[in-house]
Formats: C-alpha cells, sequence, structure tokens
C-alpha cells in the first residue's frame, strides 16, 4: 500500500500566512465585532446564562476620565490616561506605557438588556455588566412521561 504525502515547495509559508493574519488581527484593530482608536485597553469579555461581562485594564485612569455608553446596541467605553509630569518629560530613559484618550466599541445582540446594565471601578479594572433579557435566557423543559 502506498502513503500519499502532500508536498509544500516552501514548508512553513502556511504558518507564516497564519501568524502574520493573527498579527494583523491582533494589532490593527480588526477584532470582530469591535473598533477601537487612539491606544487600545486590553479587554476581557465573557459570556454565562445571565449576561455579558466584560473586564477593562484601566490601570492609573481616574475614573472621572472614563466614560461607558450605550446606543443604538454598542457600547463605547472612553477615556484618557494622562501622563504624570509632562512637563518633565525629557528626564524619563523610557516611555512603553501608552497614553493619551481612548475609545472601545462593541456591537451588542438584541438580546441583551440596555436597561440594565452597570459598570464598577476597582483596582485598575473597570467591569461592564450587560445582562440578557428573560426571554432570551435559556430554558430548561421538563420531557412528561405517560
Amino acid at each position: 500500500m502506498t502513503t500519499i504525502t502532500r508536498w509544500e515547495p516552501f514548508p512553513g509559508m502556511s504558518r507564516l500566512q497564519s501568524d502574520l493574519n493573527r498579527l494583523f488581527e491582533t494589532n490593527l484593530g480588526a477584532n470582530r465585532g469591535t473598533e477601537s482608536f487612539g491606544w487600545a485597553p486590553p479587554v476581557d469579555v465573557f459570556e454565562d446564562t445571565e449576561g455579558l461581562t466584560f473586564k477593562f485594564e484601566l490601570p492609573e485612569v481616574d475614573s472621572k476620565d472614563v466614560s461607558v455608553n450605550l446606543e443604538d446596541g454598542v457600547l463605547t467605553v472612553r477615556g484618557e490616561r494622562k501622563l504624570e509630569r509632562e512637563e518633565k518629560r525629557e528626564n524619563y530613559h523610557r516611555i512603553e506605557r501608552e497614553y493619551g484618550t481612548f475609545a472601545r466599541s462593541f456591537t451588542l445582540p438584541a438580546t441583551f438588556d440596555a436597561n440594565k446594565v452597570t459598570a464598577e471601578s476597582k483596582n485598575g479594572v473597570l467591569r461592564i455588566y450587560v445582562p440578557k433579557r428573560a426571554e432570551a435566557k435559556p430554558k430548561s423543559i421538563q420531557v412528561k412521561v405517560n
């Protein structure tokens, strides 16, 4: 019996292509269902049976410099991280963290209740909770035996 092996003239090229695609998706804002401008704070988004939770990393961002809006099914978080002592910037040896304004937007499905959104900030993490509408929550149906 003969085994057929696929010949690749340029080994590793498909892996390079997928690595490049991931780089562009991650770093150039091609995130599915999201938009951003300025610097983009990292965010975790997870869903359970009750709703959707967003956790934004916003260290050293004052809560008065952050706004959360939900309009037409789009959740938008805007804010600004200010550089301390901008007048002494020449004394810095390195500035790697990003400063300035940011905005992240996420399109929400209609199954979420825009009237019951909550947001709280603690230890540099902004947590936004968007509950599901009652009719969108999973229902358990009991099977009757005759």
